[in-house]
């Protein structure tokens, strides 16, 4: 019977279905119910004809301790003039310091922009062989034989976020909502010119006068550049001399500038891993808490 169940003619019916067309037939085996318990005993109480295998996909772990080591890339529409009408906006950030290293506007979203995008971008920062890791979701740019042939060809990794997962690129999607909560951002733009205007003082706000949580308030600027210890210790003057002046103000002793992460991860492993040196918090894109001290 369980032949039967799993030929050509039966592999698709149900046991009703099958119980019901063999006694149309003048044929009687066994009830519908045995039919199941067959089945049930062969873990076949599902499709039985063979299907087709999706691959798994691991999930990436992408750790960053430095600038120009991880970087993250999407891109976005910028809605045009007219309805149903897109320019294409192409960002690629660091994901250590935040830092937007490269973005072109372009009236369209090619396989072979994104290639030239790519490529400026990593002679502008001075990228060597083996150096750098761009991770990206699966969009058609993103996975085009173009770019991947670039990636092999500069000596650089390539990763991908999960099918379906919008997790696995966290930073490129937190940068687009900033941009497009600022409120000066426009709902059309009249012409790529005016497109490409308008991001090129964005993103000059974005690099060098936004002050990230996640960065302890420094500007992506200043991690990428090197600059953050230096902005530390002029901030930590600056509350010891308001603590010298008024120390009643504050309570808890002396305040302590807070630092920028030291590590930054997408999607951060378990605490107890050994690669994990410092609190990991898989609730906070940087897999880092951003904590600051409590101040009066």
């Amino acid at each position: 019977m369980r032949d039967v169940l799993n030929a050509e003619r039966f592999a698709d019916c149900t046991p009703r279905e099958v119980y019901a067309t063999l006694l149309d037939a003048g044929l009687y085996h066994c009830s519908w119910r045995t039919l199941y318990r067959i089945l049930a005993a062969h873990a076949e109480v599902r499709e039985r004809r063979e299907q087709a295998r999706h691959p798994s996909y691991t999930k990436p772990e992408l750790l960053a301790r430095a600038p120009n080591q991880l970087w993250s890339w999407d891109i976005t529409q910028l809605r045009g003039p007219s309805t149903y009408s897109y320019f294409a906006l192409y960002v690629m950030r660091d994901v250590f310091s935040r830092y937007v290293v490269g973005w072109m506007i372009a009236e369209r979203q090619t396989a072979a922009l994104a290639e030239q995008f790519i490529a400026a971008t990593c002679a502008q920062q001075g990228i060597e062989r083996g150096q750098l890791t761009i991770h990206a979701d699966r969009g058609s740019a993103m996975t085009s034989k173009e770019v991947a042939q670039l990636m092999a060809d500069l000596g650089v990794t390539k990763t991908h976020s999960r099918p379906h997962v919008a997790n696995d690129n966290p930073f490129s999607e937190a940068q687009f909502k900033t941009m497009k909560y600022r409120p000066d951002y426009p709902d059309r733009f009249g012409s790529v010119a005016e497109a490409r205007a308008w991001g090129a003082a964005f993103f000059a706000w974005y690099n060098d006068g936004h002050h990230h949580t996640a960065l302890a308030l420094l500007t992506p600027a200043d991690v990428h550049w090197g600059r953050a210890e230096a902005v530390c210790r002029e901030r930590q003057q600056v509350l010891e001399a308001a603590y010298v002046a008024h120390p009643e103000r504050f309570v808890r002793g002396l305040p302590v500038v807070p630092k920028p992460p030291k590590a930054v991860w997408i999607n951060p492993p378990a605490v107890h891993d050994p690669r994990v040196s410092e609190p990991v918090s898989p609730s906070c894109p940087s897999g880092l808490e951003d904590t600051l001290p409590m101040l009066p």
